[in-house]
């Protein structure tokens, strides 16, 4: 049997999956599966050993990626003032402020949520956090543990959509957009999201006030100018770090990189301030932070020599052949690609969908004429819902390994399901209003290049002739003597 470019593509992908099903790394997987079907398509003829001499020049240019270089600023981060005792000391501030109303550690939940994603922008680390700190909390002042196992599972996943998620600046890596903008689009989203939990809360402590009881005197132990000092003192500093690293990257003062150098070096001032900097957290935040970056950086490498064999093999023209086979145009390429990104966010980590998957999509998308900004959000906010649905959520694995035995497994699974469809409403929102995206990014000038038109000039080209031209001298030109105004002679030199 021939093979064809139209049937090694299909099977090298099929080959891939049956890779990563089979257990195997993914980074390996990936790159032993390039690395196979470059050789099975240059025995066939299909490839020209030539091409992977190109493979070192692009495992140099990830090495060299400046932008990259934010993911082990903002992880080591937010293990900074995770460890350090943050997320605690904000929890135990916010429910203080809150603690007069019916559902007010919830609100606490979200908002430190948010905050541990702005600052964290690991998923992992703030429904660890959240569950370790808040959960006991909820279950000893006798919250429904439906309402706050959901809570603390959604809240957590809100470090996939607000700045500086670590899942934005993969992606706008990935995409080849701006990671400003990708921050700045979405900062509403993300808002928005926060939001609508706020308002779910609100709409349960009103129907069913039992579920969500206020804290009881003896725990509020903050009142009035104290609990105002106590607010100062915790809330402001993070606030001032989260202001100072995204800030300047959204006015354009510094990179990335740069706000997030600058975030890991105000995470070791904070920590200092609080007493709790020491030799052992300096250790576990930097062996952390080299796990993360070098599985990041491994499963880049992989993806990168499985996309020079696939892309070789003509298999992006498969995948967006296939794309746009779909019916309905942009609105069904957004449909399917949503069913498949919530789908994959079951079984496989956002890194290893954002390395293989959105190369893939991204062209189509950008052939249909989808703003890959807009692109971008949209996958992070079903990515998000995605690790949060049962049975397989990421999230919910995340709070079972740290909830205590009162926090049943089916309680978490019951729990999670409103605030999935809490986000669910959330991503139909992005989908069908745009501009939620746009809006901080500021409207781009298009250039309709129909309307361009290029006038070559008439007279002729040569030096010297009494017609002039753009070389000669006599008659004007743009390297010769100023042409004559209309009526009179040039200048004689």
């Amino acid at each position: 049997m021939v093979l064809t470019h139209e049937m090694i593509a299909p099977v090298m992908f099929a080959g891939l999956a049956i890779m990563l099903l089979s257990g195997f790394p993914v980074a390996f997987a990936l790159a032993a599966n390039g690395l196979l079907f470059a050789g099975i398509g240059i025995e066939a003829g299909l490839l020209e050993p030539a091409l992977l001499q190109a493979l070192p020049e692009r495992l140099f240019g990830i090495m060299s990626n400046q932008v990259l270089l934010a993911i082990p600023f903002f992880t080591f981060m937010g293990i900074i003032l995770e460890r350090s005792g943050m997320a605690e000391d904000l929890l135990d501030t916010i429910g203080q402020l809150f603690g007069t109303i019916r559902g007010g550690v919830a609100y606490a939940v979200i908002f430190v949520g948010a905050l541990l994603a702005a600052t964290t922008g690991v998923l992992a680390a703030s429904v660890i956090a959240m569950g370790l700190i808040s959960l006991p909390v909820m279950i000893r002042y006798g919250y429904d543990m439906r309402v706050a196992t959901g809570v603390i599972c959604a809240s957590g996943t809100l470090a996939q959509v607000l700045p500086p998620s670590l899942v934005l600046i993969v992606m706008a890596d990935v995409l080849g957009v701006s990671v400003g903008d990708m921050y700045l689009g979405s900062v509403i989203p993300g808002l928005m999201l926060v939001g609508l939990l706020v308002l779910f809360i609100f709409v349960v402590s009103v129907v069913k006030p039992k579920m969500l009881p206020a804290l009881p005197p003896e725990a509020r132990t903050l009142r009035g100018t104290a609990l105002f000092s106590h607010v100062m003192l915790v809330m402001v500093p993070p606030l001032v770090l989260i202001f100072l690293v995204l800030g300047t990257i959204f006015m354009g003062i510094a990179t990335p990189t740069e706000g997030g150098a600058m975030g890991s070096a105000g995470a070791l001032v904070l920590a200092a301030l609080k007493g709790r900097m020491n030799v052992k957290l300096l250790k576990e935040a930097s062996h952390s932070t080299a796990l993360l970056t070098s599985f990041v950086m491994f499963i880049l490498i992989g993806s990168t020599v499985f996309a020079l064999s696939f892309r070789a093999l003509d298999g992006d023209l498969w995948v967006e052949h296939l794309f746009l086979q779909i019916p309905g145009g942009v609105m069904g390429f957004i449909v399917v690609v949503n069913l498949i990104v919530f789908a994959l966010g079951f079984f496989i980590d956002f890194f290893e969908i954002a390395f293989i998957v959105l190369p893939l999509l991204a062209p189509v998308a950008a052939k249909l004429g989808i703003d890959l900004v807009w692109f971008g959000v949209m996958i992070g906010m079903n990515l998000q819902t995605s690790f949060l649905t049962p049975p397989f959520g990421f999230a919910l694995f995340y709070l079972r390994s740290v909830a205590p035995k009162e926090a049943s497994t089916a309680a978490i699974y019951r729990g999670v399901i409103p605030f999935v469809l809490v986000q669910v409403c959330a991503l139909l929102i992005v989908i069908a209003f745009p501009p939620l995206v746009y809006t901080l990014i500021g409207t781009k000038k298009n250039i309709d290049i129909t309307n361009i038109r290029i006038e070559a000039p008439t007279n002729d080209y040569s030096s010297g002739s009494s017609g002039g031209g753009i070389y000669g001298a006599p008659g004007g030109g743009i390297y010769g003597s100023p042409a004559a105004p209309s009526g009179q002679e040039a200048p004689a030199k």
